[in-house]
Formats: structure tokens, sequence, C-alpha cells
């Protein structure tokens, strides 16, 4: 059975402290070192990750890895979260931070300027002892290091090495499982497209960039299967996060503008994980304004209604606005017209769930809501 190791992690750059979370790095060295003693105390493996390491203050990277290392956790991790980095800087800062702790340390590479197989391998020269990959690269933006490219860039470097520890030949069918779960076409250019399929032996991995994923670790001393659940220092800080931080200033997520390529940004909100910011943001394009709390209790009626099926962007901006004119009007409006008697029985005893929470009827008292029908 594999080993659960819990993942403490918390952005360290300047972006993400002053747009994301707003903390400071005493604040997160104190957090850090409570959470990692709590963790231990438990008989838990823990790791310790900083968000966004590349535009990290390197004093302030060091001080806190040393610090968490010393009080004894199991891995450090070492984020790329907008790939920005380029191998020669990888390989630099890994070199440094092995001099400086002696436990383990992973690395996380997103691929936005298409450096995430290098750097990965070039960590792994610097010293690292995990890559986090997922089957084809899946994960946020452009993704992350693909386990078949980082595959065939180890198999170029020992062949012997990774023959004798990975089940190449089985790398193309999970990729074609993944694929077809997740309903996206495999690149024709895919590292596994050749006459010598690339395989891997762990199960698909589809990397969320958000909180909870599953890890697929390269481990020099071969603890390859491991499971790890990754939670931030902070509780108030949820998957809503991202959006929050790209809607107050895209570059703390961004490294490339998408504008410069003639294409415009989407944050994405027709989900059950959207936050209130990015619906406050949608509304704004749809000139409908309203109050934070308002904001709030249209965006808990958006996630109770994709908890009961599929909803488009088309059904979230008529509930954006059929929500609105309930509150101009003071009367209940049907959300969606279209929905099934099933679909409204369901819709009700979510709300009902959702009503009982302290925190929404909190909220319903600050914006006065009137009752909405499905």
């Amino acid at each position: 059975m594999a080993d659960i190791c819990s993942d403490v992690v918390i952005g360290t750059s300047s972006y993400l402290m002053e747009h994301s979370h707003g903390k400071d790095m005493t604040y997160i060295t104190n957090t850090a070192i409570e959470v990692i003693n709590y963790v231990k105390s438990h008989n838990i493996e823990i790791r310790f990750s900083s968000e966004d390491s590349f535009r990290s203050n390197l004093v302030d990277l060091l001080s806190i890895y040393s610090t968490v290392d010393k009080i004894g956790v199991n891995r450090v991790g070492i984020a790329d979260t907008v790939g920005c980095a380029n191998p020669r800087q990888v390989y630099d800062l890994i070199r440094t931070l092995r001099g400086v702790v002696s436990c383990d340390i992973e690395t996380h590479f997103h691929n936005d300027t298409g450096c995430a197989i290098a750097n990965a391998y070039c960590a792994l020269e610097a010293g690292a002892t995990h890559i986090d990959t997922s089957v084809l690269g899946i994960g946020e933006r452009n993704g992350i290091t693909p386990l078949g490219g980082l595959m065939a860039r180890m198999i170029v470097a020992d062949r012997d090495y990774v023959m004798g520890k990975y089940k190449l030949h089985k790398l193309k069918a999970i990729e074609d499982l993944v694929a077809q779960a997740v309903e996206v076409n495999i690149p024709f250019n895919n590292y596994s497209k050749q006459h010598n399929p690339l395989s891997h032996d762990h199960p698909p991995q589809l990397s969320l960039t958000l909180f909870s994923h599953w890890l697929l670790c390269l481990h020099a001393q071969g603890r390859h299967e491991r499971y790890s659940v990754s939670f931030y220092l902070d509780q108030k800080l949820t998957f809503t996060s991202h959006a929050k931080a790209i809607l107050n200033n895209p570059s703390t997520y961004e490294i490339i503008n998408p504008a410069d390529f003639g294409m415009t940004r989407y944050v994405h909100f027709a989900s059950r994980l959207t936050g209130w910011n990015a619906i406050k943001s949608r509304a704004a394009q749809l000139n409908i304004e309203m109050t934070d709390a308002e904001y709030k209790v249209c965006t808990a009626k958006i996630k109770a209604l994709a908890d009961i099926r599929p909803i488009a962007v088309d059904d979230a901006d008529s509930i954006i606005s059929a929500f609105y004119r309930s509150i101009k009007l003071g009367k209940e409006l049907d959300l969606l017209p279209n929905m099934t008697d099933e679909e409204k029985a369901l819709f009700a005893k979510k709300e009902q769930e959702i009503a009982s929470m302290p925190e929404k009827q909190a909220l319903d008292a600050e914006a006065a809501i009137p009752e909405v029908a499905a």
C-alpha cells in the first residue's frame, strides 16, 4: 500500500503575497512551522512547497526551506507556477537548494514557455529527487511536465536505468485512456507517437494544480509510488484563489499576455468550482452590478446547479441575469427556464442544504435576497 504524504503549499512571490493570500514571509514561516509540527506529531510524511518559486526572493526561499528542513520536513518543493523558468535558472536554484537542505527536493514545472521537460531534466541533474508529471502534460493553462516527454528525455540519457525501472511499453495505453476520459485529442507530435511507444506503470495522472491532486513522483531511490494531498496554509484560500489573483493582476498566474498573440483572456466561471470574483467579473461584462454579498449568493446558486447538471456559459449568464432581475423586481423568478422537474427538485434540495449553513444565512441577511425559483 502506498504511503500518504501531506503537502503544505503557499505562494512566496511578491505577486501572490500581494494579490492572492495577502500574507508576508513572517506569517508564512511561522504558520509553516506550526502546521509541519502538527502533521509530524501524527506520524504523517509532509512536504513543504513554495508556489511561484522562480519569482520569489532567493534569500526568502532559502531561509524558509532551511527552517523547515531543520524541523524535520520530509521534502521541500519548488514550483515554476507560471512556467517562466529556463533550464539554467532551474539548475542554479536546485543546485543551491541542494546545499542548504538535507531532505528530498520535489519540483513542479508548468509549460507556458515550452521548457517543462528541459527544466525537469535539469532539476534531476542538479539534485532534485522528485518530478511532478501528468499523463499528456494535462494541467492548468499549457499544462505541466508530460510523463511521456520526460521519459523520452531520460531514456536518451540512461536507457538501461529507465528500461529497468519503468514499464515504458504501457505508456501509450495510459495516454489513450486518459485522452478518452477527459475528451482531448492526443497531439500529432506526442512523444509516444513514435516507432517504439513509451509507457509507464503509474495510473493516469490528471494534474489540477489546485490544492488536491495526484502526484507521480520519480524518486532517485526508487520510492516512486506516492499519493499526495495538497492544502494551503490559510484555510480561507480555496479553489478560487487563482481566479481572484488573475482578476486582480493577470501577471500573478500568467507569464505570457494572450493579447500579444491576438487572443483574449478567459476565466472559466460556469463550474461548480467557480468563485464569486469570477462571477463578479462576468456580471460586469454583462453590465450587471450587485453588491459583493449578492455576488456570493448568486455564485452559491450557480455552484448548486452545477452539482446537479453540467452548465454552459449561456446557462451561467442566464442565472446571473435572472438573479439580478429578481433582486430589482423583489419577486421570485426562474433561474433557468429549461430545467426539468427532477432537476428543479434536486436544486431545491441543494438549496436547502446550502441555506442551512450559517455562512449562507449571514449572506442572505446582508444581501436581502428574495426567494428565487429554479
